[in-house]
């Protein structure tokens, strides 16, 4: 909707056009009085509105630039340079024009958001399906979302598969799928060809899209400090020009020289650059999923120096997931994670979605248990197919009866990596252990050593968890400082003392962080729940769980606030030199209007520049994206084959020979037959696209060489089975089996988090370098 000063300035342009071409046509058809008239009639018609708007800015204190646009117009109706006044009054509603048009193209992305909101929903009420308002939605509600609908509030998948377009939150084009039980946000698109059936999890008011269009109203509403800043400079900027202006009428006792200089300071396009360029970067910040909540953030953001951050949910995943089976006797793994999910699903414990979650994952058949009896804070037990199945704590599932040699080993294998176990047994007697892991992110390593190298100086990490499990975080991660077993108040109080040291940066996700969140310079909260107050807290919310969104956030801060800067630099410098000419008598007041037209326009579609995708931008070639999406399918795929050679080498030397043999001859068979053509079409096919994209002289030779000692050490263990005898190894065989097997573990768990870290995100485009962002471009011409 246009407001009346923006209607009014149309009115005003619209004249000043007119009036400027009937003046020529009037002039060149030999009737110069009436030409005069009309100019002059046209820059009355500028003139009265803007008398009254700078004398309401004086009344209110603030005194900017206009008044130099005030004293131009009015300058030329006294000494009849009545098309110099008429040309101010296009330049001056033209360039508000320019403006308007600028921030409405830089607004585009934060409309599109706030404009898909979806309005009506698909009900089941009974039998019948029927169209409803989203605002009568309640919790348990069955939907029906059609193909290419909006997803209209928060929920789970009640029937089928639902293959989602989740782009508009998370900037991701690629589609995922959500199946049976798991969460859905509202504001995602079915990109499948078919409807699935959607169970309310929250009103349409308290779900994710309405809170981000809470935090994209936000957004809209601030000025950032550079703005200010700019306000600032005007002020500075008009006692000049006038003190220019009087010197030159004074020196030369040409009043007309005086009014050149008012024409050519008119008006100032360091207040319109600076606007533009933070709206393009707040809107360009949205189409990558990071909303950030005004040009004050965006601006504070880009000087940032200090990162904190929240260990659970920021660095780590903030969910327990399930990263090996242990079994302790002849029952398969895949059979101990099948009974014990089976019998969670009657469980409320936070461990049990993670079970059912990885026995979903792998396709395992689940039973409905009976008999089920859970024991808060201890475990649960029940029958599944007959058998009695437990699990939960050691000391509550076995019943007082002695430990099995080799929980001792999963409980010191919990002690030295921070794991959670989950002891499982059957008919009473224990058969295996659950090992729970609550992950660093993947992205998060290489993340902080871009921002390390972009210019954070220090980077903390604050949890409320125990000493030794964040100093293990920390050590992981590098950071220079961990605060641990901190209560949200202690939290606030680490964030007050980063601040004394630099520009503060913090990001969290729980509500124990918002506190932390509103005393930070910045707060960054993850993964946006429009309702949760870390959300409301921040300054800058991440549509996505990914820490290296933060990263492209700060890198278009970074671009925005060099364009701005450039923009704002340039336009003082051009109209101070163009001051000079026309203080020499070298410029018209006419010329000089049109010369600060051009000024104006080149400052205003500089800092649109900010809306482009700059170095962050540089799209991958799509094969190489794919290469990336298959060799992180496959890592996923052999990821937990290369945790059971660590397993089998625990369990070795408690094995009889011939089970030992068995379990040797199938890490082999692994290692030989899936492990290492992995390897090799990742040394044909991937590394030659990194090496491309890296630069330098073979730039990937140490992983080719890391790929050539896994080889080795294969064919080692390949070579040691064919000398032990057919009825398995012996006790000296064991201590030589083991050696190559922590080998090939330690080697391989080494390797394969380097590439996830470094390689495929080159390859998918997220591990692009912020470096060019921190370094001004030229400025405009």
């Amino acid at each position: 909707m246009v407001s009346k000063p923006q209607l009014l300035n149309r009115v005003v342009l619209s004249l000043a056009l007119l009036g400027i071409s009937a003046g020529i046509l009037l002039w060149l058809t030999g009737r110069p009085a009436a030409a005069a008239g009309v100019w002059a009639a046209t820059t009355l018609a500028a003139l009265v509105p803007l008398t009254f708007s700078v004398v309401r800015e004086i009344l209110s204190g603030r005194a900017g630039v206009d008044i130099i646009a005030l004293l131009a117009m009015g300058g030329a109706l006294a000494l009849e340079e009545y098309l110099a006044g008429a040309v101010i009054a296009l330049m001056l509603s033209g360039g508000q024009a320019l403006e308007e048009f600028a921030e409405g193209r830089a607004r585009r992305e934060l409309r599109a958001l706030l404009d898909r909101s979806p309005r009506k929903v698909h009900r089941y009420e009974g039998n019948d399906l029927a169209e409803r308002d989203v605002a009568e939605v309640r919790p348990g509600d069955l939907l029906l979302v059609r193909a290419g609908e909006i997803v209209p509030v928060d929920g789970r998948v009640d029937v089928g598969t639902a293959i989602l377009d989740e782009s508009a939150l998370t900037g991701e084009a690629q589609p995922v799928e959500r199946r049976h039980g798991e969460q859905v946000r509202s504001g995602t698109v079915n990109a499948a060809g078919a409807p699935f059936k959607l169970r309310a999890a929250a009103t349409a008011a308290e779900s994710t899209y309405a809170g981000i269009v809470r935090l994209v109203e936000q957004a809209q509403a601030s000025r950032a400090p550079l703005i200010r800043l700019a306000d600032r400079y005007a002020l500075i900027f008009l006692p000049l020009t006038l003190i220019m202006a009087a010197l030159a009428w004074g020196i030369s006792g040409d009043p007309v020289r005086a009014l050149a200089v008012l024409v050519v300071a008119t008006p100032c396009p360091l207040i319109l650059a600076a606007p533009v360029a933070f709206v393009s970067g707040i809107s360009r910040a949205a189409r990558r999923g990071v909303i950030v909540k005004g040009g004050g953030a965006l601006e504070t953001l880009a000087r940032g120096q200090i990162l904190v951050l929240d260990k659970t949910g920021t660095v780590t995943g903030g969910a327990p997931v399930l990263t090996d089976v242990v079994r302790f006797g002849t029952v398969s793994e895949d059979e101990i994670l099948r009974l014990a999910a089976s019998l969670d699903q009657a469980s409320l414990h936070v461990l049990a979605e993670p079970i059912l979650r990885a026995a979903r994952q792998r396709d395992l058949p689940l039973t409905l248990p009976s008999e089920t009896k859970e024991v808060l804070g201890e475990g649960i037990r029940g029958r599944v197919e007959g058998r009695l199945v437990a699990l939960g704590k050691a000391e509550w599932v076995l019943e007082q009866k002695p430990a099995p040699a080799a929980l001792r080993r999963v409980r010191r294998r919990a002690v030295l990596e921070g794991t959670s176990s989950v002891l499982v047994s059957l008919d009473g007697v224990p058969v295996g252990a659950l090992i729970l892991e609550d992950l660093i992110r993947p992205e998060v390593p290489r993340t902080l050593r871009n921002l390390r190298r972009i210019g954070f100086r220090k980077i903390w990490l604050l949890t409320g968890d125990h000493t030794e499990m964040a100093a293990m975080v920390g050590a992981a991660l590098g950071v220079d400082r961990v605060l641990a077993e901190r209560t949200p108040a202690e939290k606030t109080e680490g964030v007050i003392s980063a601040r004394a040291e630099g520009t503060t940066v913090m990001v969290g996700d729980g509500i124990n962080d918002a506190p932390a969140l509103a005393a930070a310079h910045v707060g960054v909260a993850m993964g946006a729940r429009g309702a949760t107050a870390s959300s409301e807290a921040a300054d800058v919310v991440l549509m996505v769980d990914r820490l290296d969104r933060l990263e492209e956030g700060i890198g278009i801060a970074r671009r925005s606030r060099n364009i701005a800067l450039q923009s704002i630099l340039a336009g003082m410098g051009l109209s101070l030199l163009g001051m000079g000419f026309a203080a020499a008598g070298r410029l018209t007041p006419v010329a000089g209007a049109l010369l600060q037209e051009g000024i104006d326009a080149a400052v205003i579609l500089n800092a649109l520049r900010a809306l482009g995708d700059g170095a962050l931008g540089r799209r991958k070639r799509e094969e190489d994206m794919e290469v990336a999406r298959r060799f992180r399918a496959e890592h996923r795929t052999l990821l937990p084959e290369v945790r059971r050679i660590r397993e089998v080498a625990d369990r070795l030397e408690t094995l009889d020979p011939a089970t030992a043999r068995r379990e040797l001859l199938q890490v082999h068979g692994f290692l030989s037959e899936e492990l290492l053509p992995h390897e090799a079409a990742e040394d044909a096919t991937a590394y030659p696209v990194v090496a491309r994209l890296i630069g330098g002289k073979d730039p990937t030779a140490t992983m080719s060489r890391a790929h050539l000692e896994i080889a080795h050490r294969v064919r080692m263990l390949g070579s040691l089975l064919q000398e032990i005898p057919p009825e398995g190894p012996t006790p000296e065989d064991v201590g030589d089996f083991r050696r190559i097997l922590y080998g090939l573990d330690a080697i391989l768990r080494l390797h394969f988090a380097q590439e996830e870290e470094s390689y495929l995100p080159l390859l998918d485009g997220k591990a692009a370098s912020l470096q060019e962002t921190t370094a001004t471009g030229k400025t405009c011409a």
